[in-house]
């Protein structure tokens, strides 16, 4: 019997474009899943690898569910905020020790004492950031901003990037020094290509998750559908499946999903073009390309047709459709596209994406009951 996961009904917010469900079934995940568990009955700090969209959220909470630890799950997104923010979030602050610090407040490793606190993102973590980081590990307590009394803590640290972190310790942007403190256990998360028998239990997981959403009972997958969810890269991991599945779900006819529903395009893993194995015509060229050869073809045709502003068109365009994709995080869609946060908040209130400046302070974070959460 597969074991699946995924988060709780209470788990509010997603911190990022992160996967729902986790499933074991391919021999790889089985692996996985025993190694997981066997660290979850120790102490270590654990650092989560892998691409977006391959569940490493899930596997920080099934470690925390493993581990015995009576104290709360809480899970950060480092990337989502700014480094002022950061850091009175993480460590918490006094009255009075910054401009709108009204009232004295726990940070997150204070809110998950006892407990088990998820780090995602974690390579986003600026170098004075990373200091206290590693500073927290070695000495187990926290100081306040505008506090010198420390705070014993008891939390189980689990963190999680999906960039090389080797790389960016060569590059000069993350410390070893605190790399070897946190993966004194490592779990690597391999994308869902990898896993392929983990593929059509997790598309027929999400058919009956939407299906009872969309009141459609019983909806089965065609064989030449079955040979296109396989033969597919999923360079978006199971959050791509998830979404591939919902809109096949929409769009299919009499209780089956064929082929012609799944709405995909991409390269097998190894840069080979996706053949498809079964009836149905073969991708056009322009699909089989890569995305940026896609979309040069496609400026190629605006600029032949002589379209009007193209310029100040596809600037708009691509602010929008990042602003979308990131849930209009501002702080995501600014580091998505390579731009500072004030030059992105210049071109968002030329489009008419967002009004008036928000209150000081505030930013991203909305606080209830002493917790913050990324929106």
């Amino acid at each position: 019997m597969n074991k699946v996961l995924t988060f709780p009904d209470s788990a509010g917010m997603a911190l990022s474009i992160r996967a729902k469900a986790l499933l074991f079934h391919d021999p790889r995940s089985l692996a996985l899943l025993e190694q997981v568990e066997r660290i979850a009955h120790s102490d270590a700090t654990v650092l989560v690898i892998g691409e977006t969209g391959t569940g490493k959220e899930l596997i920080a909470r099934h470690l925390h569910a493993q581990s015995g630890r009576t104290g709360p799950f809480v899970a950060v997104n480092c990337g989502a905020f700014s480094e002022s923010l950061i850091d009175a979030e993480l460590f918490g602050h006094e009255t009075g020790a910054f401009t709108g610090a009204t009232q004295a407040r726990a940070g997150w490793f204070e809110a998950a004492n006892g407990g088990t606190l998820f780090l995602d993102e974690i390579g986003d973590l600026s170098p004075a950031l990373q200091v206290k980081l590693l500073r927290v590990l070695q000495e187990r307590q926290v100081v306040r901003l505008g506090s010198r009394r420390p705070v014993a803590l008891d939390v189980r640290l689990v963190a999680a990037t999906n960039v090389d972190l080797h790389h960016a310790i060569a590059a000069e942007r993350f410390r070893a020094d605190l790399y070897y403190r946190l993966s004194v256990a490592t779990v690597n998360l391999p994308p869902l290509y990898q896993r392929p028998g983990d593929i059509l239990p997790l598309a027929r997981h999400f058919i009956q998750v939407y299906g009872s959403r969309l009141r459609q009972a019983d909806v089965t997958l065609a064989p030449a559908a079955e040979r296109a969810l396989l033969a597919y890269d999923w360079p978006g991991n199971i959050r791509e499946l998830e979404n591939v599945i919902h809109y096949a779900l929409i769009v299919c006819r009499d209780g089956r999903i064929d082929a012609d529903d799944l709405r995909m395009g991409g390269r097998l893993p190894g840069g080979r073009t996706a053949e498809p194995s079964y009836d149905a015509p073969p991708l056009p060229e322009d699909i089989a390309a890569s995305p940026l050869e896609r979309l040069e073809a496609l400026l190629g045709e605006l600029l032949e047709t002589g379209e009007a502003a193209l310029f100040d068109t596809v600037e708009e365009r691509l602010i929008r459709t990042a602003f979308a994709a990131c849930e209009h995080n501002q702080v995501q869609t600014a580091k998505v596209l390579g731009l500072s946060r004030n030059v992105l908040r210049t071109h968002l209130k030329r489009f008419g994406l967002i009004g008036a400046e928000p209150a000081p302070g505030r930013g991203d974070i909305h606080s209830f009951h002493g917790m913050s959460v990324a929106l």
